[in-house]
């Protein structure tokens, strides 16, 4: 990276008081990576390069991947309905939801936390404790035996219960724990060492505490999110791990060539006028694909990782506070697209 972008990450930064790992890389080598605040404010520990953090939503990519390797395995296909692959009862739900549906945020289930009319995650843990979620089946009360929100394939609304039940159907068909299975089949099949679905009072050595603002200085986010993530978000990941990941994802390591251009298709356009493939977000202008990316935003998490095909780069950038990932992704791309046009 120019010395120009140097200065403007080191800005940006400096002004929004950013916390947390930036890495991005080409495809032959690391071209910036950095680090900053603290992983642990009352021990003053610093961030560092490999440090773990909170991904949220950022890693329901990782879901949909369990769920295709079960499909190329015969298992599942797209068009298997809930019904027949889930044996859990859900009073309200329409019989014809499918699996791809599911995948799209399509299904038209209800959801336990609608971002489209809540804004504030904590008040989940009201009336259920967050220390209780520790499977995947403990968010099923918050949206079993509710109503549909429309027909299935009605349109695109992102589904946070959508991705809980694939977690569920994935339990089923391998009888292994949602989060054994994709520790063994993603994590653990590449070396990504430093990720893991770990439990928030049961973190390993160098994983970043979330920390959200007070009115008077900082809390930790360890009452604010479920105590273990699960298939709609709450992964630990290095930016080194995450990274790898989309290398492994985009020379087949996981699927066949065949079934990761269907996981990168763009399924169907979501209502700000992108596009979501299974699990991941997708930027194109007519048939041109500028970027693959993830997200995730919790209490205490903010997070943002893409890969640019055209420049054949790929960033992570990882925050231990609830926002600063989005505005040092857009300064990076701003320089990553003058320099490709």
């Amino acid at each position: 990276m120019d010395k120009k972008l140097e200065e403007s990450i080191k800005s940006l930064v400096e002004r929004n008081s950013f916390s947390g790992v930036v890495l991005v890389k080409n495809s032959k080598e690391i071209i910036h990576q950095s680090a900053y605040g603290y992983s642990n404010r009352s021990e003053a520990l610093k961030n560092m390069i490999d440090t773990r953090f909170g991904i949220a939503s950022g890693c329901k990519l990782f879901t949909a991947v369990g769920i295709l390797m079960l499909v190329e395995s015969g298992k599942l296909t797209y068009e298997t309905y809930l019904r027949d692959c889930l044996a859990i009862p859900f009073p309200h739900l329409d019989e014809h939801i499918t699996i791809h549906q599911l995948l799209t945020h399509t299904s038209g289930i209800p959801d336990y936390f609608d971002e489209a009319v809540m804004d504030n995650f904590e008040e989940l843990w009201d009336d259920l404790p967050m220390y209780k979620m520790n499977r995947v089946k403990d968010f099923l009360p918050m949206f079993q035996n509710r109503e549909m929100m429309f027909p299935p394939g009605g349109r695109f609304h992102y589904n946070n219960a959508g991705y809980i039940v694939l977690g569920l159907i994935i339990e089923q068909a391998t009888g292994m724990s949602f989060t054994d299975y994709i520790e063994k089949h993603i994590f653990q099949k590449i070396g990504m060492l430093k990720s893991g679905y770990f439990s928030m009072d049961q973190l390993p050595k160098n994983t970043a505490l979330g920390y959200i603002k007070t009115d008077e200085s900082w809390k930790t986010n360890i009452y604010s999110v479920p105590v273990k993530g699960g298939p709609d978000g709450g992964a630990f990941v290095s930016a080194a791990d995450m990274i790898h990941f989309w290398e492994a994802l985009f020379s087949n390591q996981f699927l066949s060539e065949k079934m990761n251009r269907i996981l990168l298709t763009p399924h169907v356009k979501s209502e700000d006028n992108t596009y979501y493939g299974y699990g991941i977000w997708i930027d194109k202008v007519d048939d041109e694909i500028l970027k693959y990316h993830v997200m995730g935003y919790d209490p205490g998490v903010s997070f943002h990782s893409a890969v640019y095909p055209e420049s054949e780069i790929k960033l992570a950038i990882l925050s231990n506070k609830s926002s600063g990932a989005y505005d040092l992704m857009e300064v990076i791309e701003e320089s990553l697209l003058s320099e490709n046009k």
